[in-house]
């Protein structure tokens, strides 16, 4: 499952007008991460909002795009400079 196209100004939905869903599995592909930390993150009330149907847990994308757009550092007009210490 794909969640790469910026323009979309929603995801599609599909016959009953509901988004797809992602699992753990595709969210953690998606992210570069170990599934592990999507657990983490959720024990410690981190990432993206889930729905639990049973002991599934799903993403929808919209909540997964909002989220990652959450996680944006600030841009700095000055360049970073590594802490010295």
């Amino acid at each position: 499952m794909s969640i790469h196209n910026e323009n979309l100004p929603s995801p599609a939905t599909d016959d009953w007008g509901l988004e797809p869903l992602m699992d753990v599995h595709e969210l953690a592909a998606y992210l570069g991460i170990p599934i592990s930390t999507v657990y983490d993150w959720r024990v410690h009330g981190k990432g993206p909002t889930a729905y639990r149907f049973g002991k599934h847990l799903k993403f929808a994308i919209s909540d997964v795009r909002a989220w990652i757009a959450q996680q944006r550092e600030p841009s700095s007009s000055s360049p970073r400079h590594p802490d010295r210490r």
